[in-house]
């Protein structure tokens, strides 16, 4: 019996590889929204923010060729959008869920609005983060390639996470973060600046979620077009509550849907005899799952979507 192409070594090597690359947008923003709810914040607007991410990133990048100016162009964008979600949802006190999609709708049709202005049609860049091969490691056999070929932003994105998980349960911020998502008038009394530690966490998760969109449209694909997140944002919000507001949960939830993510490339690219908009529509089917089985099984923050009012 001839074996299918779908199972041959380069086949699967190609789809590890891509799994990986694709894992770094979803990791970015949920890292930066874990952090944002474990202080008690949850920000729905993940998608708005990476979509005016990818967009700036790209026009910068465009404009001068130079993809660190990008990438510097979207973290300030995410800087003054993570602001102004912490205003509206600290200052102001406004209900987190509605105020977040308020503030998608307005990432989503800013970025069209300006893609439509200031470009016009599609344009691909070939200034963009390029691959990098590590000396040595990335001449390993099959490791080399699905590991240690892949462009900066993916490294930056998988050394987030330990970085992530040391700063939150390692350093003194990190517990006052703990500590304010779960009773943050117990924080308050020993002296914890709650509405500071939340702004600072809300704008951090604006940040990342913009190098997100960023990774995507400058790393992973060099293009820009309207909605190119695709519900990327809401996949990283599903997948902090999947990690269990852990980082290293969060890897291995963004590990599993980029991986079927790729899987679902490769069996359209083969032809595979499965109807096109159901390979599209597996990922999602697999978060939804993924989501029934997980809530219940793990604790959220205490404090997750309560405004603070000091007494």
């Amino acid at each position: 019996m001839e074996t299918t192409p779908l199972f041959s070594l380069a086949v699967v090597t190609g789809i590890l590889t891509a799994g990986i690359r694709l894992a770094s947008p979803y990791l970015f923003a949920a890292i930066g929204e874990m952090f944002s709810q474990r202080s008690g914040v949850l920000n729905l607007g993940v998608e708005g923010q990476m979509l005016m991410g990818a967009f700036t990133a790209f026009y910068v990048t465009l404009r001068t060729g130079n993809p660190w100016l990008g990438l510097l162009a979207a973290m300030l964008v995410g800087v003054l959008m993570g602001l102004a979600m912490a205003v509206v949802s600290i200052t102001w006190r406004a209900v987190q869920g509605i105020s977040g999609i308020g503030f998608y709708i307005v990432g989503m049709g800013l970025s069209e609005l300006l893609f439509k202005a200031l470009l016009g049609e599609v344009k691909v860049i070939n200034t963009g983060f390029n691959a990098i091969h590590i000396p040595l490691l990335a001449n390993l056999p099959v490791l080399g390639e699905i590991f240690f070929r892949q462009n900066i932003m993916t490294y930056m994105a998988f050394a987030l996470v330990p970085l992530a998980w040391f700063v939150l349960y390692k350093t003194t911020l990190g517990l006052k973060i703990r500590a304010v998502g779960e009773n943050p008038h117990a924080a308050d009394t020993l002296g914890v600046n709650v509405a500071q530690i939340r702004y600072l966490t809300v704008t951090m998760g604006g940040v990342l979620s913009a190098i997100g969109g960023a990774a995507l449209s400058i790393a992973n694909l060099n293009v820009f077009q309207e909605n190119m997140t695709a519900g990327m944002g809401f996949i990283a919000v599903a997948l902090v509550y999947f990690g269990g507001w852990k980082p290293f949960g969060v890897l291995f939830g963004a590990l599993l849907f980029s991986m079927v993510m790729a899987l679902q490339i490769f069996l359209q690219v083969y032809r595979f005899p499965i109807p096109s908009e159901f390979l599209i529509m597996m990922p999602y089917i697999l978060t939804i799952v993924v989501l029934v089985l997980t809530v219940g099984r793990v604790r959220s923050p205490s404090a997750l979507t309560r405004p603070f009012v000091r007494e």
